[in-house]
């Protein structure tokens, strides 16, 4: 509540500093001031009521605007005040606005602006003591009065300033708040690019082994055409079979930015059934890990194979970083009719996904989003973590 307050005065500083003016303006008109030499004819000589409304509308009522134009308002207050002070009048309430059209430079002009507001008020102050002195006779009081009314002066001016210097800090932080966070984002597209580039790159060797299956089933269906036709025709149905998965994972592949070149893998990258191996490695290095897989088995491409095996790997990771000494973990790997659904949980006590560094869910959620499925990921009531992830396992090939 006191944010939006705070907001909206912001949006209205003219509303604001005409409030805050009108007491000022109400007081200057109610104490009107007297001539320096103030006795005549024995009597206290005040001035004119039209000079004395004057006085009070033209120094009170400009300070509405001293936030839009501080400069300008601070000159016209000041010469004022001087011609108050060529006709002799001495000092009165409405002199206070010069006070704060010093303060309203100290704190929005540079430094230059706000000394050169210090010492014209500085000067404008020793002249009204000087005439209190030569025309009032109030001698060694008056000047003994000087020092204090100019530290009161410079404390004004130093609060101004302090104003401004906090203010120029709080835009630096907020500079560079917006910075780290355009460096955070900057960071976070390029380890995109990188999480995307390196997928494209195991695709490229699952489309690679993909071609070079069909090569060697087509160069044994060359052998065996007229030997064996029936062995023939299962060689031609799997060239069939591999073709369309390559051609649906080249399909995949395409707009994925693929930076660098290196060098392909013969060996094809790990799938669903290397689970089982990746849990035996967990295992041994001290991470209790259950697997199980319900469902009926499909033929999944291997590049969603590999997706499927990067996501575990990645999960159970993550469970070794943060779940805690004496965590367990369980892997359910589900075969439904449209989609695959894979789950990794741990029961950690106070486990956290990330330690702010890593792109872990990044990553799980770019190689999701390659077969149309998401990433979710959130703590479990009464401790532990959950991955769930779910690709689409279904999708027609075009040729």
């Amino acid at each position: 509540m006191f944010a939006r307050v705070f907001a909206w005065l912001r949006r209205h500083q003219t509303f604001v500093d005409l409030t805050l003016m009108l007491p000022l303006i109400a007081l200057a008109l109610a104490v009107r001031p007297r001539y320096v030499e103030f006795y005549k004819n024995g009597l206290p000589h005040e001035i004119s009521l039209p000079i004395h409304l004057a006085l009070a509308l033209v120094m009170c009522v400009p300070l509405i605007w001293r936030r839009r134009w501080p400069r300008a308002v601070f000159a016209l207050i000041a010469l004022v005040a001087f011609g108050q002070w060529l006709l002799g009048i001495g000092i009165g309430v409405n002199d206070f606005a010069v006070l704060i059209a010093m303060y309203t430079i100290a704190a929005q002009c540079a430094f230059r602006w706000a000394f050169a507001a210090g010492l014209v008020v500085e000067a404008g102050l020793t002249m009204a003591t000087y005439s209190q002195v030569s025309l009032g006779g109030a001698g060694e009081a008056e000047w003994k009065s000087l020092l204090p009314t100019s530290i009161g002066v410079w404390a004004v001016w130093l609060a101004g300033s302090y104003i401004s210097t906090r203010r120029k800090y709080t835009l630096s932080l907020e500079e560079r708040a917006k910075r780290l966070e355009r460096e955070r984002d900057a960071q976070a597209e390029v380890a995109a690019a990188a999480e995307r580039a390196r997928i494209a790159r195991e695709m490229h060797d699952v489309i690679a082994h993909s071609i070079s299956v069909m090569v060697i089933q087509a160069d044994g269906a060359s052998f065996t055409v007229d030997t064996d036709a029936e062995r023939a025709k299962r060689a031609m149905q799997a060239i069939g079979t591999t073709g369309r998965q390559a051609l649906t994972e080249m399909r995949r592949m395409l707009g994925v930015l693929r930076e660098g070149d290196g060098q392909a893998a013969l060996a094809p990258q790990p799938g669903v059934d290397q689970l089982s191996e990746l849990v035996g490695q967990m295992r041994n290095t001290g991470l209790p890990v259950e697997l199980a897989v319900r469902g009926s088995v499909l033929e999944l491409p291997g590049g969603m194979e590999l997706a499927v095996y990067r996501i575990v790997q990645e999960a159970l990771t993550n469970v070794m970083k943060h779940a805690g000494p004496s965590a367990s973990a369980w892997v359910d790997l589900h075969y439904g009719d449209q989609a695959i659904e894979v789950r990794v949980r741990d029961d950690g006590r106070g486990a956290t996904f990330s330690d702010g560094r890593g792109h872990g869910l990044l990553s799980m959620r770019e190689r999701a989003a390659v077969y149309g499925g998401q990433v979710s990921a959130e703590p479990v009531p009464g401790g532990g973590f959950e991955v769930i992830a779910r690709l689409r396992v279904k999708e027609e090939v075009k040729a």
